[in-house]
């Protein structure tokens, strides 16, 4: 049988044969820390004693707050400092810009490679076909000490698309309409793989676009069969790059085709990134901003795009306009290039080049109430600050601005739309704390009193939300728990050390953050039992020695307050009201063993 583009990636770096399901420690050619997650990785390296396995493969990436505007990034930025000058890695600094974006445009990994990031795009590297993935902290530091890390080897999907776009329409749209139809959850764990003659004819920033889209629908990656383009830039920077590709006889778990050949403009609504609409559903809603930029629409093409609309024509008045290029290099063309001034005349901000709003950065954020066109990735609420957010490519972003309000670049107006009333203020407040409860043993069978969260998709922005991603101390992270999530906010408050958490499917969906996990044992949280698991989320629990089991126990009528009995080797779980017993998955023999040894990081 053979194999699919990702069995070959991961069997390549793991010196056998793999299959779907199978474990493996993977090799990996480039290992990156960002800021906010590399001041983590610092503290797990310098506390377990470990080293670094190659500082020629080894990099920090100050891409999520540049400027170090916030004292706690500026802190974390400088401990990274410290520590690659002691050790010789090197640190792409504040003026370079997103770091997998320059593991690409620098030939750091090649078509074929793996690369781990706490950037939980990472797997935009599929973009090219090699191997990208997002992870927590502990497992940098263990791909930094060790050169791999363990990973499970993904099913594989096709994906067909059917048809040419026509005009108008752009890789934003193609990926939307990817949304659209797996929805939050469609790609849970998958690898997918992209054909057809729309995908042959997509070049390196496009397809940057689209994959940079798999983690909001669950997908460990898309991935791009490289074709000329992408093997002609690794040619430009001296290096020998060979197209990978699947065997004709791979087996794959379904085939899903979509038609783009009648793709419109398409948007996000703000909330959810799969609630995908056509923009003519909401065209005219008024807008208070606009942001182009982040890890999906930062490339130079897209830079272009948004200039070829705002020429001549200037930003709506109070709307405020927001343009950070992906690298530094990227950046010196627009200015080369006439673009930086182009962006000035309409009233557009251009900032330095890195994740900006996405990732909490120096510009890109928006207030309570603030309507905002982004060409991000992520609208979740309080991901790109207070307000809401659309998620739409740069020429959409670009009209809208213009006219200040949501439309298509055929259709801006003669006139803006203008404000006709204020925003009401926004109120604030402050959470919970608590003491962190000590370690105890590692028992298999644990009882606790439940916390019965029936909500899908619950993202870790909801959980541990990226205003508190500079806090590094596990004590302080317990009392913001759920802090963002409707309903929950006073979780951390009622909470006691031994609850179990039950929820439903894709539980910690989104971003790569450590916290998320953190904070439940910052609680004294025993185990979380959910449908589903956001599969970095899963891994970050897995790694930090919190148990995580799938399973539903939603539909089991369990509530609030009630006492259960969950066996962790054989997924018995007892009902002490009733006496019912139930099932859920047990722990794996990797997720077992490093629980029992206290975390990924302790071998003894």
């Amino acid at each position: 049988m053979g194999q699919t583009i990702i069995e070959k990636i991961l069997s390549g770096h793991s010196g056998r044969t793999l299959k779907p399901g199978e474990i493996a420690e993977v090799r990996i050619d480039a290992r990156m820390a960002r800021d906010f997650g590399g001041a983590n990785v610092v503290k797990n390296l310098r506390e377990s004693r470990l080293g670094v396995h190659d500082v020629k493969k080894t990099f920090f990436t100050f891409d999520c707050n540049p400027g170090g505007s916030d004292q706690k990034y500026a802190a974390n930025q400088q401990i990274c400092r410290v520590f690659a000058r002691e050790q010789a890695i090197t640190v792409y600094d504040i003026d370079a810009g997103i770091g997998t974006h320059i593991a690409i445009d620098e030939g750091l990994v090649l078509p074929g490679g793996t690369l781990v990031s706490t950037d939980s795009h990472a797997n935009v590297l599929g973009a090219i076909g090699a191997f990208g993935q997002g992870m927590g902290d502990r497992d940098i530091a263990a791909a930094w000490a060790y050169g791999q890390v363990w990973f499970k080897v993904p099913k594989s999907i096709r994906v067909i698309l059917k048809g040419i776009p026509p005009l108008g329409t752009t890789a934003k749209d193609i990926g939307l309409a990817f949304l659209r139809k797996f929805g939050a959850a469609g790609l849970l764990g998958l690898s997918a793989e992209l054909y057809g003659e729309a995908v042959d004819s997509l070049g390196l920033s496009e397809r940057i676009t689209v994959a940079s889209l798999a983690t909001e629908m669950g997908g460990i990656i898309l991935l791009f069969p490289p074709n000329e383009p992408v093997l002609k830039h690794f040619d430009r920077l001296g290096k020998k790059a060979k197209a990978v590709s699947a065997d004709a006889d791979a087996s794959y778990e379904k085939t899903v085709e979509i038609d783009v050949s009648g793709l419109v403009p398409l948007i996000s609504r703000p909330g959810h990134p799969e609630d995908v609409v056509p923009v003519s559903d909401v065209a005219g809603a008024k807008i208070d901003s606009a942001f182009i930029g982040s890890c999906t629409n930062g490339r130079y093409e897209d830079m272009r795009a948004a200039a070829e609309i705002l020429k001549g024509r200037k930003v709506a008045p109070g709307v405020v306009l927001k343009i950070v290029p992906a690298t530094r290099a990227i950046w010196q063309r627009c200015l080369s290039d006439g673009l930086l001034d182009v962006f000035a005349r309409a009233g557009g901000l251009v900032g330095n080049p890195g994740c900006a709003g996405c990732a909490e950065g120096q510009i890109g954020q928006n207030g309570p109430g603030e309507v905002t066109v982004s060409t991000g990735n992520r609208n979740f609420p309080g991901k790109q600050g207070k307000g809401n957010v659309y998620l739409a490519s740069p020429e959409t972003a670009a009209a809208s601005a213009v006219a200040g309000c949501i439309t298509v670049a055929s259709d801006i107006p003669d006139k803006p739309v203008l404000f006709a009333a204020a925003h009401p203020k926004a109120v604030s407040r402050e959470g919970g704390g608590r003491k962190v409860p000590r370690e105890g043993g590692r028992p298999t069978v644990i009882t606790g009193r439940v916390w019965v969260i029936d909500k899908d998709n619950i993202d870790t922005d909801m959980i541990f939300h990226n205003r508190y991603l500079a806090i590094t101390d596990i004590a302080q992270m317990g009392r913001y728990t759920f802090d963002n999530l409707a309903g929950w906010e006073d979780f951390a408050r009622k909470a006691s050390p031994g609850d179990i958490v039950i929820t439903a499917g894709n539980f910690g969906a989104g971003s790569s953050r450590q916290q998320a996990v953190d904070c439940f044992k910052s609680l004294g949280i025993q185990a979380i039992v959910a449908r589903s698991f956001g599969a970095i989320y899963e891994r970050n629990a897995i790694n930090a020695a919190l148990p995580v089991l799938a399973g539903d126990l939603i539909t089991s009528g369990l509530e609030d307050g009630e006492n259960i009995t969950l066996n962790l080797a054989t997924g018995e779980v007892k009902r002490h009201r009733t006496g019912e017993v139930f099932r859920v998955e047990p722990l794996s023999e990797t997720q077992m063993a490093i629980y029992q040894r206290g975390g990924l990081l302790n071998r003894a």
